[in-house]
């Protein structure tokens, strides 16, 4: 019986690691833990994908009621916050780009309640849609899985990734919210911007027009055209910015 006893909790130690590294990162990144995902199904790939690894790898054993297994709990929720965290990034560059398209055609005031990502404008909405998409479909969550798993092989549980080099790599990857909003919404914006120059020059040669109601209805019609017509410029954006995901969580376990 005491045995039996300790092949069990040998066996449970050696789950409990994979499953606190693959629930983090499940709880934390930005498509996986939004509500259609729900509770239930995230505790089964958890289940499903810890118990695959504890038959793949040889897992130390660590008792985590030890000063070095709640150390070893930090550092596995760690791993799987920060490769979350990535994702979060990258789905807020595409929010925020969408915040500033609908600011410039002066859509600030539509905005929509997403369970995900809080009261945004329908731009964003529309952004983030596309977004989750484009995820999908080019096998995201594929990807995303097969890096989590070889993340147990590169970085192998009781190796500690809280690092300083850890923490440059995710500082440096948070500009990327920024940028990706400043590409993705670029074109949309240059283009308004011209409008806005022929505003203007068409109030100074008619002061008596009022500006500001044509001036609204004119910014709203050429921001839908020229959000339709650069659409597959988006698209394309939007597909860079998710292969820059993937390359920062691979480059997160090394150097």
């Amino acid at each position: 019986m005491n045995l039996e006893m300790l092949n069990l909790l040998d066996k449970f130690y050696a789950l409990i690691w994979p499953l606190l590294r693959i629930s983090a990162f499940l709880a934390f990144a930005s498509i996986f833990s939004i509500r259609a995902v729900n509770l239930r199904i995230r505790m089964v790939l958890s289940l499903a994908f810890a118990f695959f690894i504890s038959m793949q790898i040889d897992i130390p054993i660590i008792d985590p009621l030890t000063g070095p297994g709640l150390a070893e709990i930090f550092n596995q929720l760690f791993i799987g916050f920060a490769m979350g965290m990535i994702m979060q990034i990258a789905t807020a560059g595409v929010v925020v780009a969408g915040q500033v398209v609908s600011g410039s055609m002066g859509l600030t005031m539509a905005t929509l309640i997403d369970p995900n990502v809080g009261n945004v404008p329908v731009i964003s909405g529309l952004f983030n849609v596309l977004g989750t998409l484009l995820f999908l479909a080019m096998g995201g969550h594929l990807i995303v899985f097969g890096i989590l798993l070889d993340s147990f092989t590169q970085f192998p549980i009781g190796k500690n990734l809280m690092t300083q080099d850890v923490y440059g790599k995710m500082l440096a990857w948070s500009a990327m919210m920024f940028l990706a909003s400043v590409l993705i919404a670029l074109p949309v914006l240059m283009t308004l911007l011209f409008v806005n120059v022929g505003l203007g020059f068409v109030t100074r040669a008619a002061p008596s027009l009022n500006i500001f109601s044509v001036g609204f209805s004119a910014m709203l019609m050429a921001g839908f055209v020229i959000l339709w017509l650069a659409l597959p410029s988006t698209v394309g954006r939007m597909n860079w910015l998710w292969v820059q995901t993937y390359a920062q969580m691979r480059a997160l376990f090394l150097g």
